[in-house]
């Protein structure tokens, strides 16, 4: 068992596209995304130093697409060429809810219908192609930015090490990720580029079930909805919805980006989530590293929001449970130099998070001491943060201090610490040994908190199977770069 430092003074409450199958609606989608990705890179600076302000409005969630009809769209590109943009910019979301899974009408009925095995397997190809092309495109663009370093490159080269060792594990959750029918890929919440949401549905809808908005993390620069497969696998086994939202990463938009798409990504869950056989009344927002950065920033900017007078938002704090923050950093003062040593350079962060002088603007542990954000604090949701005390990427330390801030401003906060686990160890290596996983333990038991059938459930529950053998585990933990 880790040891387990627990910080807080008063009890916790109540706890939280695919392309068309020809090479030409690839090529097409593409040129279409490039479009919408020049319309945002045009707003990022011109060098990593330079700060750049976008004030992102909220908007709601899209409407159920229709089927696209191949003659209106030749009857639109004759129209005026004032028209184009509007036309392309539909035809873009139509294309992409159809390829994301409708809205179910009957869940019971969606998460057992079987799909043919031709069907899983040209779905696999179209989704192989279309995010294979995406995560390409955009790791050229970034090397741009990153030009040629030494302490990025040796990470690089680490991160290729550390993937081998666990490919094992990375085959079998990719293969449940393309051919399972309990996930609903790429479901469209918004109509920026990335606004894609994944879900991870129990197996028997039996009455609504409780929900976590996952935000996955990735340095601000490689995140991406599908890194959550491990923990929506293992989450929806335990009877929770899952729903891994997407969002635009640097240098395709910067912090504000990440901030407005991750809300909206929520917005959609918490007003669209009955759909799907979920409890809207027991949302729980979950980040992992950068991930556990920009959720505390939506939920803090969020309370502000709520605070204001006669702002209007589309979902409110009120609706989420309890907020789960795993090795994330909350104080970008403290870490930037950390950070640079680490290979993530000062003048490509401070990109990241449009200048030195918006650090205190996104750092949550600092916002929350502003006097002038009024009662937002008094709005947040309890918040429990589990950090490693091995974690060299974001020392733990980043977790205790921003509970004990909450704690300060009156906010129901508690850290959990793992003796001498890293940054992946509690996200990956110990999914993928199987058996039993504190963290995961010790999450479910918050979510289940007020459920007793639930909980006498996971007591019985069977231990999860090892994905990958023990010395590939131990050489990974030696060489990860995280």
């Amino acid at each position: 068992m880790p040891s387990q430092s627990h910080v807080f003074s008063t009890p916790i409450r109540a706890l939280d596209s695919s392309f068309s199958s020809s090479a030409s609606s690839i090529i097409l989608q593409a040129k279409e995304d490039e479009s919408d990705n020049d319309a945002s890179a045009s707003l990022l600076p011109h060098s990593p130093d330079s700060s750049a302000f976008r004030n992102m409005s909220l908007k709601p969630p899209l409407p159920r697409a229709s089927s696209f009809n191949a003659a209106t769209s030749a009857a639109a590109r004759g129209k005026a060429s004032r028209h184009q943009h509007c036309f392309y910019q539909k035809r873009r979301r139509r294309a992409a809810s159809q390829d994301a899974f409708p809205f179910v009408t009957s869940v019971a009925t969606a998460t057992s219908t079987e799909t043919p095995p031709a069907a899983r397997a040209a779905s696999f190809g179209r989704d192989v192609a279309s995010e294979t092309f995406l995560l390409t495109r955009l790791g050229f663009t970034l090397l741009r930015y990153l030009g040629v370093g030494y302490k990025w490159i040796t990470r690089f080269l680490a991160l290729g090490c550390y993937a081998i060792l666990l490919f094992p594990g990375f085959i079998q959750v990719g293969y449940y990720y393309f051919f399972s029918n309990q996930i609903r890929r790429s479901i469209v919440y918004g109509d920026k580029p990335r606004n894609r949401l994944d879900l991870y549905l129990p197996k028997n809808i039996n009455g609504p079930k409780p929900v976590v908005a996952f935000i996955t993390g990735g340095a601000w620069i490689i995140g991406y909805k599908a890194w959550g497969t491990l923990l929506g696998q293992q989450l929806s086994d335990r009877d929770i919805i899952v729903a891994c939202i997407d969002y635009r990463n640097f240098p395709q938009g910067t912090i504000s980006d990440m901030i407005a798409d991750s809300s909206e990504g929520i917005s959609f869950v918490c007003n669209h989530i009955a759909e799907y056989g979920g409890d809207p009344n027991r949302i729980y927002v979950m980040g992992q590293s950068a991930g556990a950065h920009i959720a505390a920033c939506v939920l803090v900017e969020q309370a502000i929001k709520e605070a204001g007078e006669g702002e209007t938002t589309s979902w409110s704090l009120s609706q989420i449970k309890a907020y789960f923050g795993l090795s994330g950093g909350y104080n970008l003062l403290k870490l930037i130099d950390h950070f640079n040593s680490r290979g993530l350079y000062r003048s490509v962060f401070l990109g990241i998070m449009e200048g030195e002088e918006s650090l205190r603007r996104f750092s949550p542990e600092v916002m929350i001491q502003d006097p002038n954000i009024g009662n937002a604090n008094s709005l947040l949701p309890p918040v429990v943060l589990f950090h490693g005390t091995g974690d060299y990427s974001i020392p733990s330390d980043a977790s205790k201090t921003f509970a004990e801030t909450l704690q300060k401003v009156g906010v129901t906060a508690e850290s959990i610490m793992y003796e001498g686990k890293t940054h992946t160890d509690v996200f990956l290596q110990d999914p993928m040994r199987g058996g039993k996983d504190d963290m995961f333990e010790d999450l479910v038991a918050y979510i289940h908190s007020g459920d007793a059938e639930a909980r006498a459930k996971d007591a019985a529950a069977p231990p999860r199977r090892r994905l990958v053998p023990e010395w590939m585990l131990k050489l990974a933990h030696s060489v990860s770069p995280f």
